[in-house]
């Protein structure tokens, strides 16, 4: 060998020794053997699809509603992570709702058009949004998409010419912007009209719009199975888009399209994909991107959504690339999901190549090692690889041949580690590897993303926001300081549209108004017009506004408004509602959708356009109701502690609010039950045993008032007329019941996150050893964040989706009718999946069903049905962290039949064996 060609591969082989070491800690002693070496030939001449780009999408609905009420410099600071090149996640496709006046998933977004012919151009947040995002990046691409439209559209009717037109002025808009919108979508996850997408693309063109893209955006591939006898149909569309074409809530595995799909001659893309948290989504986030062109040629690829500015009582509150949901504080968090968009954005740009063969597949020829994709640059010698090694348990080896004109010079590697919670370890540069002859080998660790590159300009952005806390009380707004048709801050349309506008009735200034006339054609079910305001862990105050009723109907003045579930109808929170007629209630609202009057009454009527001041208080368990200074009702109830404050109209009256008001109360008791998060079960006092230094344990829950534990003002958790307490401060100390007495050994502080904290010992409650069995013991012990050291107070609501199956236990057909047996579906977030574990450990469904065995069996096999709640053991239920679910009069779990995992698959009772077909999760 010549002594050049030797001293060559020494250098490479010395560059990537010191690869090794830098990006590999698995390699260092102890780590698993390196699996099989996958040999790479990346070949310029081997050219596949042009890549589109990949992205996310603000909207669907109100996700990004938050980001705009930030302090300038945080807001700032999430502008440049999401957008910025080389910086963050550099997003290089954004989708934006085009609003419609109705929820589309996190909100009501506002329509730039709320009445045929009045068009407010500057609307909402999305052309904003828009602004900074090409402010930043000029070489962005958008798009946009409708979920919901205005009533007056097509007299309700989506596909019609009212829609094209609507959607062309919502174009003129953004032009006004100075936004360049590439691509428009039809109706979002509502399947397509064809003859509607023929006319589009004919209105648009003659509305000068003819260079953008009509994107074909829906739930499977079906219309390009029309093109082959619909040639105009063809050329009207110009990408086909498809939404979670590697599965929905799923690790993206695999990935799927159709032989039509792929010979259309259309770009094909995924539209929309993610819906998973901005942390533990990353490995199905990675996945889709390479994947998604390995298995289905899919060359664009927006994430729903772009950022979580969402407050975090609504569904999907931690997911996107980010969440914001704090504005008051400006705390934010950047989620690894945004440094997986990181290694495509900072290293392509849409118009680079694919490149196929050997140059893009699965490492060693096995899904479970992982996948790569390269893509060159137009210019024909830059290049990137980006590899993905979750599920993979070993090292890997790549050996890689560079040819076909492409660079021969070094290359920069970028690493994630995708199960570090350490952001020291998400996208960060590694040692630089020079090839020898264009060949170069790399060590791959599992559960990273790899990023090698012959392009540079990459960076990681280093702002990090301040601490969260809560909005200080009191809050105000008089809604003066707002230009007519703006949103206040902090405020969260779920449905209907409010904004601020002159006052009528005879007031001078602003106030805030409910302006979508009438019902807008829904994406989601529809409700109640409302919008929410402030901050959910408000616990204990008074909310009040002035109030002009413009049209005869019922008004709503929401408070402790806590967890929505969807739709928004299902939003938990007490109210007050009141009728121009004077009648009047105190309501609860549950997560389930039950409303459920607490109180009712009637007082005189309320003159339509004039103005009422009403109010609601919440003190402890203690809910007010006043009208015009005086208390109409006080009711008592203990199922919400804390949330927070909204106004609504019950229909689309265009009612008015001014001189909103949330003013701190004094703390009262609170009553509820310790369920532990661990066993499902309830902290008990034995027999309602009273003596001095009775020992509280682990039972069924049964809703006595021996499981009923009041915190009171004082901080003392009182029982049947005891305190807990606790003679100690080391751990392992028990608890038990005694006469009260201030010491601080009998104070305890009940959070959010459901820790129970001893005052005096700094300790937490738990079920001692982990147990869960009726009698376990209750200790306190140094917290550490344990499933035995979490209680729940009340009632808590979720699915019960199947570990084995993924589907969800489901009421067929919506039945309420006594004997209906539940089975496994599709997850789909419908009532009849809703399952409320309650204070009395009952599994209720429609707000007054029950889970039930059938005939009070006990046997293996015996099916399960729901039944008008009776209070048998039949219907009760331990639900536990481990994910069984016991029922307490059989002892047997919740189970599906012969481990099946089809829709339609039957649920019995049988005896707990911890299989999967018997775990089933809450979310």
């Amino acid at each position: 060998m010549h002594p050049a060609v030797r001293g060559h591969r020494l250098r490479s082989l010395l560059a990537l020794a010191a690869l090794t070491l830098t990006t590999t800690a698995a390699v260092i002693a102890g780590a698993a053997p390196a699996s099989a070496a996958t040999t790479i030939g990346i070949d310029g001449g081997i050219a596949g699809r042009a890549f589109d780009g990949v992205g996310a999408i603000s909207g669907g609905g109100g996700n990004s509603r938050l980001l705009i009420d930030y302090p300038a410099a945080q807001r700032s600071q999430i502008l440049d992570y999401l957008f910025k090149p080389g910086y963050g996640a550099a997003v290089q496709l954004l989708k934006l709702e085009i609003g419609g006046d109705a929820n589309s998933t996190d909100g009501s977004e506002p329509s730039h058009q709320h009445v045929r012919g009045d068009i407010n151009c500057n609307v909402g947040y999305e052309f904003w949004l828009g602004e900074q995002a090409v402010a930043r990046n000029p070489n962005i691409r958008l798009a946009a998409l409708p979920w919901t439209a205005p009533g007056w559209v097509g007299n309700h009717s989506f596909w019609s010419q009212d829609m094209i037109d609507y959607d062309i002025s919502w174009l003129n808009c953004a032009r006004q912007h100075g936004l360049t919108i590439s691509y428009l979508g039809g109706w979002n996850e509502r399947g397509h009209d064809s003859g509607w997408y023929k006319n589009l693309r004919s209105s648009l063109n003659a509305a000068g719009f003819g260079s953008v893209q009509i994107v074909g955006d829906d739930t499977g591939w079906g219309m390009a199975d029309e093109f082959a006898g619909d040639a105009t149909l063809k050329n009207a569309v110009g990408v086909l888009g498809n939404h979670y074409v590697c599965g929905y809530l799923s690790q993206a595995d695999s990935c799927s399209t159709t032989q039509n799909a792929r010979s259309s001659g259309k770009p094909l893309w995924a539209s929309e994909f993610g819906s998973q948290d901005d942390m533990t989504g990353v490995v199905p986030y990675i996945r889709t991107l390479n994947r998604g062109y390995l298995d289905a040629e899919i060359t664009g690829y927006m994430n729903w959504p772009l950022i979580a500015a969402i407050t975090p009582n609504l569904p999907y509150a931690t997911v996107g690339l980010m969440d914001a949901g704090s504005p008051w504080s400006g705390a934010y968090r950047v989620g690894r999901n945004l440094w997986a968009n990181a290694h495509y954005a900072q290293f392509t740009q849409p118009g680079w190549r694919y490149l196929n063969s050997s140059a893009s597949g699965y490492l060693g020829g096995s899904r479970a090692n992982g996948s790569y994709v390269s893509l060159k640059s137009p210019n024909n010698s830059d290049y990137s690889t980006i590899y993905e090694t979750s599920g993979s348990t070993a090292a890997q080896t790549v050996n890689v041949a560079v040819s076909g004109g492409l660079s021969a010079g070094t290359v920069h590697v970028w690493s994630t580690d995708m199960g570090s919670g350490n952001p020291a370890d998400w996208f960060v540069r590694q040692a630089d590897v020079a090839p020898a002859g264009g060949s170069y080998a790399l060590t791959l660790q599992p559960n990273r993303i790899y990023t090698v590159t012959t392009t540079t300009g990459q960076g990681k952005g280093t702002a990090a926001g301040p601490a969260s806390h809560a909005l200080a009380l009191p809050y105000s707004d008089d809604f003066d300081g707002y230009p007519s048709r703006a949103l206040p801050r902090y405020t969260e349309d779920m449905q209907g549209s409010y904004e601020v506008r002159p006052c009528a009735a005879g007031r001078a200034g602003q106030c805030l108004q409910q302006v979508a006339p009438v019902q807008p054609i829904n994406w989601q079910d529809d409700s109640d017009a409302f919008t929410l305001v402030g901050d959910p862990s408000w616990r204990d105050y008074t909310v009040s506004t002035d109030l002009n009723m413009q049209q005869a109907g019922t008004v709503t003045l929401l408070g402790r408004a806590n967890t929505q579930n969807r739709p928004q109808n299902r939003q938990a929170a007490y109210q007050l509602r009141i009728s121009n007629t004077g009648a009047w209630s105190i309501a609860r609202n549950t997560s389930g959708g039950v409303l459920t009057n607490l109180l009712t009454g009637t007082r005189a009527a309320l003159a339509l356009n004039s103005w009422h001041t009403i109010a609601l208080g919440f003190s402890g368990n203690e809910i007010t109701a006043t009208v015009d200074g005086t208390v109409v009702g006080r009711a008592t109830d203990g199922s919400f502690t804390a949330g927070q404050a909204g106004l609504g109209v019950v229909g689309y009256q265009t009612n008015q609010f001014d001189n909103l008001r949330v003013t701190a109360n004094a703390a009262g008791n609170l009553a509820g039950v310790l369920k532990g998060a661990e066993s499902g079960r309830c902290a008990d006092v034995p027999g309602a045993v009273t003596t001095n230094g009775t020992r509280p344990v682990l039972w069924d829950c049964t809703g006595g008032t021996n499981q009923r534990w009041t915190l009171t003002p004082a901080r003392q958790l009182q029982v049947l007329g005891k305190c807990l307490d606790v003679a100690g401060t080391a751990d392992g100390t028990a608890v038990q019941v005694w006469d009260c007495n201030g010491g601080t050994n009998q104070q305890w502080t009940v959070g959010a996150d459901g820790t129970v904290v001893g005052v005096a010992s700094g300790k937490c409650l738990e079920a001692s050893a982990h147990g869960t069995a009726n009698g376990s013991a209750l200790a306190i012990w140094t917290c550490n964040g344990g499933p035995n050291q979490r209680w729940a107070r009340g009632d808590t609501v979720g699915i019960l989706r199947g570990q084995e199956s993924g589907r969800c236990a489901d009421v067929p057909g919506l039945s309420q009718t006594n004997g209906t047996r539940p089975a496994l579906w599709d997850c789909n977030g419908g009532i009849n999946q809703e399952w409320t574990s309650t204070a009395d450990g009952r599994l209720t469904v429609f707000g007054t069903k029950c889970l039930d065995a059938v005939g009070g069996g006990t046997a293996d096999g015996t099916a399960v049905d729901i039944w008008d709640c009776n209070g048998g053991s039949h219907q009760r239920w331990t639900v536990g962290a481990d994910g069984a679910v016991v029922g307490v009069g059989s002892g047997k779990c919740l189970d599906a039949v012969g481990h099946g995992t089809s829709n339609g698959t039957q649920l019995v009772i049988w005896t707990c064996n911890g299989a999967a077909n018997q775990k089933w999760s809450r979310s």
